[in-house]
Parts: structure tokens; sequence; C-alpha cells
């Protein structure tokens, strides 16, 4: 393999990789505010991260406490061949998980296990729940059961992904959960929704508006077990394009884990891109 060389001088690199984060950004269907909105979390620490070239390409790397535990992140890879000295370079400060997030396919960690995506689509500009479904504000009174079984759904999706053990799908749930809704039920710009057929609650929506430049954010569209099967899937992604335009926003935006084949599959089918993928790898015996 051709040698690595870290480099100090990392303005070439940046602007070339800010250049192919974007184009990554605009390929997945996002408005040029809304592309600037998402580079700028993309390149949030960059002045700390590692950068190295072998003279054709690069790799950028950092090393970071994250969930109580040491991970490597391999933040861009142009040099395929590179992948072998990121991986040791992060081994070698206390890593024992690599991670990447990737906008532009697979590429060199095609063997990753995908941890998570997030997927976007714009909306129609009129939305029509299918005819039998309503759609209500969640009650003050409905709120703590309903917070506390999305606690729980989001630590088991977690832990399917292999993300995080239990313990620590735990304590990230209590973490984001207190910095997503630190205001409880009454949270600026978050809408909670209790979709109802036939006067039964089906199934709830959890979104948050404006999350970023003309979108809204799916945190949770979840039909409720005993009523899947039933075609109520189709009508969540309806709840999701409804409130979208009742918020104001053109763009809806979700995550959806690893390991969750069905919701994968129906927003494929949907048609949300991906817009970024998580995928992660253990070093050890790797």
């Amino acid at each position: 393999m051709d040698q690595m060389v870290i480099i100090a001088e990392q303005g070439a690199w940046r602007g070339d990789f800010e250049r192919r984060v974007l184009d990554g950004y605009r390929s997945a269907g996002c408005s040029e505010p809304l592309a600037q909105a998402l580079l700028e979390r993309a390149v949030e620490g960059i002045d700390g991260w590692t950068v190295a070239t072998d003279g054709t390409g690069w790799a950028a790397v950092e090393v970071a406490e994250e969930n109580g535990a040491t991970v490597g992140r391999i933040h861009d890879l142009t040099v395929p061949h590179a992948r072998e000295w990121a991986e040791r370079w992060c081994a070698e400060r206390g890593a024992r998980r690599v991670t990447v997030r990737l906008t532009g396919g697979a590429g060199a960690f095609a063997d990753y296990p995908v941890r998570g995506q997030n997927r976007l689509r714009a909306v129609a500009k009129h939305p029509e729940l299918p005819a039998g479904l309503a759609v209500r504000r969640l009650t003050a009174e409905e709120y703590p059961g309903w917070l506390a079984g999305e606690q729980a759904g989001y630590v088991a999706d977690i832990v399917r992904a292999g993300a995080l053990s239990p313990e620590q799908a735990r304590e990230k749930s209590d973490r984001d959960f207190a910095r997503f809704l630190p205001q409880g039920y009454m949270t600026p710009g978050h809408g909670f929704y209790a979709m109802e057929a036939e006067g039964v609650v089906i199934g709830t929506g959890w979104v948050n508006h404006g999350f970023l430049p003309g979108v809204t954010f799916g945190f949770s569209l979840e039909v409720y077990e005993e009523h899947r099967g039933k075609g109520y899937g189709r009508a969540a992604m309806a709840l999701g394009e409804w409130v979208t335009r009742q918020g104001g926003d053109e763009v809806m935006m979700l995550n959806v884990f690893g390991g969750n084949e069905v919701a994968i599959g129906l927003y494929e089918s949907a048609g949300f891109a991906v817009l970024e993928e998580y995928r992660s790898i253990d070093l050890q015996g790797h």
C-alpha cells in the first residue's frame, strides 16, 4: 500500500471535500439553502480532524468519546486502499469501533453494517389524508404514555441496529429525548399527533417543523403493532406529508435504523431518497 502522509495544510483537501459533500446533497434533491445547512453540520469540528494523502487522494480521520466509548470516525476517504491506514490510525488511539457517514453510496465501506439512514422527499403541494383516517393533536394527558413507548422503541431500535449495548442505548435515549424535547409536550416547533380509524387510535406521529431550511423532520411515524398489515403504513406517510405542509415546510426528512427492513422498504417504495447513511464496524477481530 502506498504510504499515507499526514498533512498540516488542509486548504486544498477542505475545498475538495466540501464540494463533494455539497454535490451529494444536491444529488439527493436538496435545495441550495438546505444543502448549505447540511454542509455546516457535516463539517462541525473539522479543524480537529487529521488529514492524510498518498498524493492521489485523501483520508480524514478523528477519534472521539461517544456514548462512553472511544470511537474512530472516517470522515473522508477518496483512496480505497487507505481504509486500512485509517482503521489502524483509529485503533492506535484506542478506538474499538469505526464509524462513517456516507452521502453517495457505500464504496469502500460496503462490508460495514448499516446502522442508520437519513432519508428525505419533497411532499405534495396539497397532500390529502386517506379516506377513513382522521388526525388530531395528541393531548397532554396522552403524552406521558406516548413518551414512555417512544423511549422504549428508540432503545430497541438502537440495539437491533447493532449500534450500542442495551445500557448504552438507554443512556443515549435519555440524553437525546432531553435534548430534543427540553420542554416536553410544550417544546416549540414540535408537533404530536394521533391517527384514528373508526374512532380508534391506530398510530402516532412526532415531527419537528423548521428542523432545517424548508424541512420537517419526522422523529416518529408509527402504526401500532396490532394495526399493522392493514395498509396503514402508507397512511403514516400521508400523515407525514400533511403535517409537513401544515408546518409551512416543503420537504420531509426522517431517520431509519439499520435492521428495520420493513421501514426501509416502506420508505424506499414511498420515494424517500437516502440523504446520509451511517455505517460502523468493530475493530476487534476485524
